[in-house]
């Protein structure tokens, strides 16, 4: 007999954390997806120099957690991933899906999607990108920090999406996930299909930091 792949859409219940004023009275919204291994509201706190009372920051926590480190290891530590290369589609289609329920939830009452900031981190980046051209979402800026553009992204039809958005890399000096080859390569595919964008530089490596943020912010 064939062993036959199946799906079955379920909900899930999902968690996110906010910090700053809510998203009603907020000047701007910023939507900070993290990267591989890290939870949510750790992550967040990373972000405290932007809490100037004008921002609401919304930190979407990944679906697939787990524990991290060695199995035989005591399990004190965990961690989430977007996504993995097992079954990807499906996954992808589920955080496009559970982000766009989010920013349809934190965006309710707000006259429009104006003064919306979206940030990726690490494997954040993917998610975010692949968010803001296949969701519902609509930002004013959209930062990949750490880093890449998923080369399987189709930026012909990003472009659309992405036209009326600031696209800025954020890159370290010794980040080993967004080297300069990668960056480059990025860099030659975005200017490829004419999607507009800046790169940020810092001395540093593969960590959010709060001089960055400020800089990118102000």
């Amino acid at each position: 007999m064939t062993i036959q792949e199946q799906h079955l859409s379920t909900t899930r219940t999902a968690r996110y954390y906010t910090l700053g004023p809510s998203a009603g009275s907020a000047r701007q919204i910023w939507f900070v997806l993290h990267g591989y291994g890290q939870l949510a509201g750790r992550f967040l706190s990373a972000f405290q120099s932007l809490d100037d009372g004008t921002r609401c920051l919304v930190a979407p926590e990944a679906l697939s957690r787990f524990y991290l480190g060695e199995a035989t290891a005591r399990h004190d530590k965990v961690g989430a991933s977007w996504m993995t290369r097992e079954d990807r589609l499906a996954d992808i289609a589920d955080y496009v899906r559970y982000l766009d329920a989010l920013y349809a939830d934190v965006m309710r009452g707000r006259g429009g999607g104006e003064g919306v900031t979206v940030l990726g981190f690490s494997q954040g980046t993917a998610t975010a990108a692949r968010w803001l051209a296949l969701g519902a979402a609509r930002a004013d800026e959209l930062i990949l920090y750490g880093g890449e553009v998923p080369p399987d992204l189709d930026l012909a039809a990003a472009r659309g999406r992405w036209e009326r958005m600031e696209l800025i890399l954020v890159a370290g000096s010794q980040d080993s996930y967004i080297t300069p080859k990668i960056l480059a390569r990025d860099e030659g595919r975005l200017r490829e299909y004419g999607i507009a964008h800046r790169v940020e530089h810092f001395e540093g490596g593969h960590e959010i930091r709060a001089d960055v943020l400020r800089r990118i912010a102000d």
